[in-house]
């Protein structure tokens, strides 16, 4: 996928810029209800991310009940975005998984490579 052409000539922002709130994980975090219910999916649809190793709970709530599971903002972000390739493609959960994988991936060596621009 390859970012918009702006037509006068002029690279503009990709049409795609991630829309989130920032949160502070520890104060935050979401428990399952509130993430599904941020993904606009049910906590079924949650749960069979985090059984297939697509999602993670936070450090702390990774055991025991789901009840007491806490996932970060980040959790949240990769969840909408799993969430939207799958409804927008009618892309597989592993696939869609995939896919993320690897925008966060291009995410963050654009991070490095504007650090080391920076230098």
């Amino acid at each position: 996928m390859s970012a918009p052409q702006s037509t006068s000539g002029t690279s503009a922002a990709p049409r795609h810029t991630l829309l989130a709130e920032l949160l502070d994980d520890d104060a935050t975090a979401l428990t399952l209800d509130a993430l599904a219910s941020a993904c606009r999916m049910d906590a079924d649809w949650v749960l069979t991310r985090l059984q297939e190793g697509l999602l993670q709970t936070s450090a702390e709530g990774a055991t025991g009940n789901p009840t007491t599971w806490r996932f970060s903002s980040a959790t949240v972000v990769r969840a909408r975005r799993l969430a939207h390739l799958e409804a927008t493609f009618d892309a597989d959960p592993e696939l869609a998984a995939l896919t993320t994988d690897l925008i966060e991936e291009v995410a963050a060596l654009r991070q490095q490579l504007r650090h080391l621009q920076a230098r």
